[in-house]
């Protein structure tokens, strides 16, 4: 490794109350180099990074040893350190709406930082945020510096928070979850940006996230992080193929991949401890599969092994190296249950959800007084589809595609704006009040927050009984009875049934969700991003109780995600929805396997794989600029602004883009595999009124 220019040795930071949130990291990052930092939530990353900054709130108790080019920051001056951030290390948020500040155009902010380092005058300093906007993608970058921050879309912020940030060129890039928040296809631009960045800059690169995936295709090293200190650290391909800690191996086998779509998740049990309470000895042998008595002694320190910078810190980690284990022979794969029956052809099963010609449309108005419609926004714009009875189909497409209001329209059990939507034999819009009641008994939903879906007064026996009163049970023991079967069907004691959502992990929190779905035995059970707000090794668990729970009672899920390999792990059938259309729908074996549509194909080519090796090889589709506005939808093709093959047709093949839109057709005379494409990808396309 090249002479590092960020040095972390020993760094320790607590809290008033003795917490102790980070707890011995060291580290060293070279120029140009990447270096991933992962872990769970609450492992202490975030606040290792707001240390070397210096941007750890007052009480923080920050020691040890943080240099840049070999001058120390730990207690150096406020004056010291304002005159580095942002010249010499920088940092790129996880929130930019929040980073930026909003009564200023971005610009202005751009420009701001680069006349805070260097003594230019304001004209310079305006021509060279345009030059950085233009250089991480930004289009029309002259006019878009103008706008304000919540002018932006997350992706474009996200980006003009990177320009912001390599504005004078610093030595050191910090990103704290810079892709969390973002859509597949935008995560993928702000991956190229950031390499752009390196390259321009000849940063070295600190990248902190939860995304394996995203660290495989990046990273040169990698450091794991639990309960505030490092567990493992490593070359990427070191750590993704030769983990020699039990903590690694259980976030490598817990991640859903597009490679292993039939292999069972294997989750990590239990949750990570809390800082203010850490159990004695090794902080993960309580969730460790090798756990050994002598793991309770002493919490081992991080030991070399073999050659190099490879280290680990479990005293079984040389055994580990001596046999070879990984993931899948340390931890045990779930037994999935079995099939009660056999499963009929789609054709034979009953539709518990049909979606025909749906349409909901919003005024766009403006001014404060005496308002006036200015436009309409084109949320969902004449879609159809369905569910048959032990199916789970999923919604899956970029934010501001339509799905939620998709949702919306099906869980209001009214009568849509266009179209119809048919549950368990009744339409919707022919509904009694009294029949909306009894169906809502069969139709259930689970929410992507299960804090903010959760009552925080109630307990969570309450919170399970409520359905179950509000639908007419009276009988107080038939109540508890049903609690604790439902909290024992999801995985919790029938005795946390007292306590109350605050003193559950957020894991536990979605089974409580879950449970309450359940309560009145359901046929269709509406998922809206219910893994999204966990951690991967958390995320897991859930996945598998879902597709048990889907076997055992034989449930019907509508599954909306923005994470396509879940969605390739959970899904029966899979409908691509891109401005309020469904771009592509068929068996999601055939959609993965045989993408037919252009948008579909971006979205593929853009997953991460944790993976080094196929990330490092693969070639991915980058589209450019984002997702248009629903309010002002392009003519003819809604994708052809973004779409790939359009820039490959001939003139009169563009055309028909530009001004025919394309309906979904069938692609084979069997199957149900469709797209709404002129030219789909290597299919002899079949017209068909419907799929």
């Amino acid at each position: 490794m090249n002479e590092p220019i960020l040095e972390v040795d020993d760094l320790n930071v607590t809290f008033r109350g003795g917490i102790k949130a980070v707890r011995g990291v060291s580290y060293r990052l070279g120029r140009g180099e990447v270096l991933g930092i992962v872990g769970e939530s609450g492992s202490g990353k975030s606040v290792t990074s707001l240390a070397v900054m210096g941007l750890l709130p007052e009480g923080a108790e920050v020691t040890g040893s943080v240099r840049l080019h070999g001058k120390e920051l730990i207690g150096a001056r406020e004056e010291d350190l304002t005159r580095l951030r942002g010249k010499s290390v920088s940092m790129i948020f996880q929130d930019p709406l929040s980073a930026f500040t909003p009564v200023y155009t971005i610009g202005d902010q751009i420009a701001e930082a680069v006349r805070i380092h260097q003594k230019v005058g304001r004209d310079k300093a305006a021509e060279r945020a345009v030059e950085l906007l233009d250089l991480v993608g930004i289009p029309r970058p002259d006019v878009r510096a103008k706008a304000f921050p919540h002018e932006f879309s997350g992706g474009m912020r996200q980006r003009a928070m990177i320009a912001m940030a390599i504005a004078n060129d610093p030595d050191v890039l910090i990103c704290d979850e810079p892709t969390t928040a973002l859509d597949v296809t935008i995560q993928a631009q702000v991956l190229e940006v950031l390499k752009t960045a390196q390259r321009e800059t000849g940063a070295g690169i600190v990248m902190i996230t939860h995304d394996l995936g995203v660290v495989a295709g990046l990273a040169d090293r990698v450091l794991v992080m639990y309960a505030g200190k490092p567990v493992e650290t490593g070359t990427v391909d070191e750590i993704y193929y030769r983990p020699r800690q039990p903590y690694t191996m259980g976030l490598l086998a817990s991640i859903p991949r597009m490679d292993r779509p039939t292999e069972r998740l294997i989750p990590i049990e239990g949750n990570p401890p809390s800082p203010a309470a850490l159990p004695p000895g090794c902080p993960f042998a309580p969730r460790c599969p090798l756990k050994v008595d002598a793991c309770d002694d002493a919490e081992p320190e991080l030991e070399r092994i073999g050659t190099g910078g490879r280290m680990s810190a479990c005293i079984r980690s040389h055994e580990i190296d001596l046999k070879g284990l990984d993931g899948a022979t340390v931890y045990p794969v779930p037994e999935a249950p079995a099939q009660k029956e056999e499963r009929r052809p789609r054709a034979e099963r009953e539709t518990v959800l049909k979606v025909e010609d749906l349409v909901r449309h919003y005024p766009l108005m403006k001014g404060a007084v005496f308002k006036r419609r200015v436009g309409t926004v084109y949320a969902v714009d004449g879609i159809s589809f369905d569910i048959a009875q032990g199916e789970t189909l999923a919604l899956v497409g970029e934010s501001g595609c339509g799905k939620t209001t998709t949702l919306q329209q099906i869980m209001q059990l009214q009568a849509p704006e266009g179209g119809t939507v048919v549950v368990l034999g009744k339409d919707s819009a022919k509904l009694a009040k009294a029949e909306r009641k009894g169906l809502r008994r069969d139709l259930q939903i689970v929410f992507q927050d299960p804090m903010a879906a959760l009552d925080p007064r109630m307990p969570v026996g309450d919170i399970l009984a409520e359905p179950l009163r509000a639908h007419g049970y009276k009988d107080a023991k038939a109540i508890q009875a049903r609690i604790a079967e439902l909290l024992t069907l999801v995985g919790l004691a029938p005795e946390h049934a007292e306590r109350y959502p605050q003193h559950f992990s957020g894991g536990q929190r979605q089974r409580i969700g879950i449970a309450r779905a359940l309560a009145l035995e359901p046929k269709l059970i509406v998922l809206d991003e219910p893994v999204s707000a966990l951690d991967v090794s958390i995320q897991a668990g859930v996945i598998n109780l879902l597709e048990d729970l889907k076997v055992r009672l034989g449930l019907s899920y509508l599954f909306v995600a923005h994470d396509l390999s879940v969605v390739r792990h959970i899904a029966d059938r899979v409908a691509v929805m891109y401005l309020g259309k469904i771009a592509e729908i068929g068996a999601v074996d055939e959609v993965y396997g045989a993408p037919a549509h252009p948008y579909t194909r971006a979205l593929l080519s853009a997953i991460p794989l944790p993976d080094p090796e196929l990330e490092r090889s693969r070639t991915r589709i980058l589209l450019k600029g984002d997702l248009p506005s629903p309010a002002d939808p392009p003519s003819g093709c809604r994708f052809r602004t973004r779409c790939p093959k359009r820039a490959l047709l001939g003139e009169a093949e563009a055309r028909k883009c530009d001004e025919a839109e394309p309906a979904v057709i069938r692609l084979a005379p069997a199957g149900d595999h469709g797209a709404a494409c002129h030219y789909p990808e290597n299919t002899e396309a079949v017209a068909a009124p419907g799929v």
